[in-house]
């Protein structure tokens, strides 16, 4: 499935979510993953959406979201040209035989054992989604009990910022003091 990631930043106010739902919902186009969070800016929240791009048409989703009052920047951030992570929690089966077997798993994968069950280990795993998709499919042997995925959030690589800075600011340096340079 060839997905399409979207970061748009919106104003931090009640009711932005159900307007950038609601026009998904009015268009038929269906939503793989949603995650929302506060930026550096307390008045801005950034979204990262998820679209099926052979079910979704992106250039006129992203029209339609920049016609919507309350956001301020849409931009499609290419898989090569941005960093892009989940964080999933996983109750697995671990009964006492399989239990060093399913730590391995989660060892190699980098995932955190976050409790411990008698017969259940719940796992924190954050990274790619391919990576993720790669550790449960692992994880499905033993069993997987209960699942939780964050949905994606993703940064581009590089400088270049969605603000209406045009690159990250370098701090100047800071000059010495007559106490610095004795």
């Amino acid at each position: 499935m060839s997905t399409h990631t979207l970061s748009v930043l919106v104003e931090n106010k009640p009711g932005v979510l159900a307007h950038v739902a609601g026009l998904f919902s009015r268009r038929a186009f269906n939503i793989s993953s949603l995650a929302v969070g506060p930026t550096q800016d307390e008045r801005v929240s950034r979204m990262t959406i998820v679209v099926d791009g052979a079910s979704t048409p992106v250039e006129q989703v992203t029209a339609q979201l920049n016609k919507l009052i309350r956001v301020l920047k849409v931009v499609e951030l290419h898989e090569d040209a941005a960093v892009e992570r989940e964080l999933a929690l996983v109750k697995v089966r671990a009964q006492p035989a399989t239990r060093s077997q399913v730590l391995e798993v989660a060892s190699v994968y980098d995932a955190d054992v976050v409790d411990m069950g008698p017969d259940t280990l719940v796992l924190e795993a954050t990274g790619s989604p391919a990576k993720l998709d790669a550790l449960l499919a692992m994880l499905d042997h033993y069993g997987l009990c209960e699942l939780v995925r964050t949905g994606r959030v993703a940064l581009a690589r590089g400088g270049a910022t969605m603000t209406d800075r045009s690159h990250c600011a370098v701090p100047a340096p800071v000059a010495a003091t007559a106490a610095q340079a004795s």
